[in-house]
């Protein structure tokens, strides 16, 4: 028998934080029916009542993934243009704990997005986000003259992340050779690379 709407609305968040327990123990690859039902203290037929397939529950993990990242404390960023751009890259790096877990679920959730049309839509829409969100940064940069002026916002927001994950990933199978003060040091180094240089700045 279906949980009645009020308890299935009551369950949701159980249910939400026994797929989360579950990523940040085992990333996608231990992510299954019985494992979640597991951590619920529950059976897997009553998690079938929520996800009827392995492809749902991986859906909706992503989906909680996303929000939980979004919804994570962000740095304040202390001026407009390349700063805060450096500030929204910051949260992206995996310098803290709970940016090292929070990224190694995305990685991990790479594999399932690759082999899967519409997860591999989806997260193609999240990167479309993530470029979009970084662009306007950018946008402010060339008018401030931190740029060059032929600099293409676009193209630059595309490979600012780029950069970024590509030193996320490096980070997480070396975090010995890329603690956080080299990460940032890294960071620091490619913004000046795309920076215009100071003297050609209006004063």
């Amino acid at each position: 028998m279906a949980p009645a709407p009020g308890d299935r609305e009551a369950r949701r968040e159980d249910v939400s934080q026994a797929v989360w327990q579950v990523l940040a123990d085992k990333g996608f690859g231990g992510l299954t029916l019985r494992a979640v039902a597991t951590a619920m203290g529950a059976s897997t037929g009553l998690l079938m009542h929520y996800f009827p397939t392995k492809r749902a529950l991986v859906a909706h993990a992503l989906d909680l993934l996303e929000k939980r990242t979004a919804a994570r404390p962000r740095r304040e960023p202390p001026a407009a243009g390349l700063a805060a751009l450096r500030a929204a890259l910051l949260d992206i790096l995996p310098l803290a704990p709970g940016d090292v877990a929070r990224n190694r679920i995305w990685v991990s959730s790479w594999d399932l997005a690759l082999a899967d049309d519409d997860l591999g839509a989806d997260q193609g829409a999240r990167y479309e986000r993530l470029r979009s969100s970084l662009l306007r940064h950018l946008e402010t940069a060339r008018d401030l003259g931190e740029l060059p002026p032929a600099a293409d916002p676009g193209r630059l927001a595309a490979t600012v992340v780029a950069f970024t994950h590509g030193l996320v990933v490096q980070a997480l199978f070396d975090p010995a050779r890329f603690p956080e003060d080299v990460q940032t040091s890294l960071l620091d180094d490619f913004l000046a690379s795309i920076a215009a240089p100071l003297s050609a700045r209006s004063p």
